[in-house]
């Protein structure tokens, strides 16, 4: 949520941002709907203190034993009360309407963000390691998977439906392996780690900036009137909301967790495998700093680069990408996207994405801090994928695996599997 004072003296600005992440709003009609709330609440506040006046009036007339002036001026208090009723009302409806409009206002960007339309238009920033050659027909993930009996899609689409699926044996193992790698490294680098809630209520999902133009991506408890969460950011931004932080140290948090999203809208669009899933994992970094955006920044490469640290013990290549105007959400100020070389899509495809949301979600959050004078302000808040599973099980199984069907684990993820250096194909001809 942006100040509506700094909307009002910026309203180009906000326009062009929400023009460029393709959000429906008029600013214009915006300010005309703050014009209406505002003249709504002074004509109530106008109207609330001359009910007051009189009712004082009244109870001194009624102490002075004047009960026949009191009654008259309580017949007219009547007709003042319907008034003050009726602009109650229409404050209260200019304060929906206002809310609404609010709601949809998004962040503004970066002055190095890209202009785009789709991640097709995201910029390359840098990138590590080689895609391998291989001598060989590289097999799917999917196909290694059911070689060595690692997952199961058929199953997982029995029981669930489609985009499920079931991991087994070893598969369990790796995708266990690579969030403990990643919390690991977080835990080093002093985070603190959080279990979290995994269903939140709407006002969670609405502070972190995720409702309400993204409500459709999520899944609801019905009874219960609460959400799941798609990232643990929800509940680590919330596990802050309404308090005063100390932050001559940036916050540093992390979460281990599943995660949950319909993925409306994506019918036809990854579907094959581990790619895109209703249900994941994920390692979660969340920081929260003082509102100076060259703290934010720094913070913002700091997160990236633990996410590219994980992606090089994976032994994996790599590039950063600038992420664009059109391929960002409401919320964000600046983002980064990591993706992973996978063999089967011969291409790169994205596992990790970074994001500086400046003081966005902590105005919605309300969390602040006291800075150098005393005054109260706003944090900034980022956000960081350090891994999630079964994504990256993708790009680690397809470029280790080698000719005879066997998978190489890379170096750092064999302490979690038992000192286990490759996965070796069943006994049976490979197809």
């Amino acid at each position: 949520m942006l100040d509506m004072k700094w909307i009002r003296e910026h309203a180009e600005e906000v326009q062009q941002a929400a023009d460029g992440k393709r959000i429906a709003l008029s600013v214009g009609e915006l300010l005309a709907a703050d014009d209406e709330r505002r003249s709504r609440i002074l004509e109530t506040e106008r109207l609330r203190e001359t009910r007051n006046r009189a009712s004082q009036t009244i109870g001194r007339l009624m102490q002075d034993g004047d009960r026949e002036q009191a009654g008259k001026l309580r017949g007219e208090t009547a007709q003042l009360l319907e008034r003050l009723n009726g602009a109650e009302r229409r404050l209260a409806e200019a304060e929906r309407v206002w809310e609404r409009l609010m709601l949809r206002v998004p962040n503004v960007v970066s002055p190095d963000t890209p202009w785009g339309e789709s991640d097709a238009d995201n910029v390359e920033v840098r990138r590590d390691g080689e895609p391998p050659a291989f001598e060989f027909e590289p097999r799917s993930h999917v196909e290694l998977g059911e070689l060595h009996g690692l997952l199961d899609l058929a199953r997982g689409v029995r029981t669930a439906g489609a985009r499920h699926y079931y991991l087994r044996g070893a598969g369990v193992l790796l995708h266990r392996a690579v969030q403990q790698l990643a919390l690991d490294l977080l835990l080093d680098r002093g985070y603190m780690p959080l279990d979290v809630p995994l269903s939140v209520r709407h006002e969670a999902m609405t502070n972190t900036g995720f409702f309400p133009l993204g409500q459709d991506q999520s899944y609801k408890l019905e009874e219960e009137e609460r959400w799941l969460v798609g990232t643990s950011e929800v509940p680590l931004i919330a596990y802050c909301s309404g308090e005063v932080l100390d932050v001559s140290e940036p916050v540093k948090l992390a979460a281990a967790s599943m995660c949950f999203r319909s993925e409306v809208g994506s019918a036809g669009r990854d579907v094959h495998g581990l790619y895109r899933v209703h249900q994941f994992a994920k390692v979660e970094q969340v920081v929260l700093c003082e509102a100076d955006p060259a703290v934010s920044e720094r913070l913002l490469n700091e997160i990236t680069a633990n996410a590219e640290e994980v992606l090089r013990l994976l032994e994996l290549p790599y590039k950063v990408m600038a992420v664009c105007t059109g391929d960002m959400s409401q919320k964000t100020y600046k983002q980064y996207d990591i993706e992973t070389w996978m063999p089967s899509r011969g291409a790169y495809g994205e596992t990790h994405s970074s994001s500086n949301v400046a003081d966005f979600q902590a105005r919605r959050s309300n969390i602040r801090y006291r800075d150098a004078d005393g005054r109260l302000r706003f944090c900034h808040t980022l956000n960081n994928t350090a891994v999630a599973s079964p994504r990256i099980l993708i790009p680690l199984l397809e470029n280790h695996q080698e000719a005879d069907g066997s998978i190489r684990i890379p170096q750092a993820l064999r302490r979690y599997m038992g000192g286990l250096e490759r996965l070796t194909p069943p006994a049976l001809p490979i197809g």
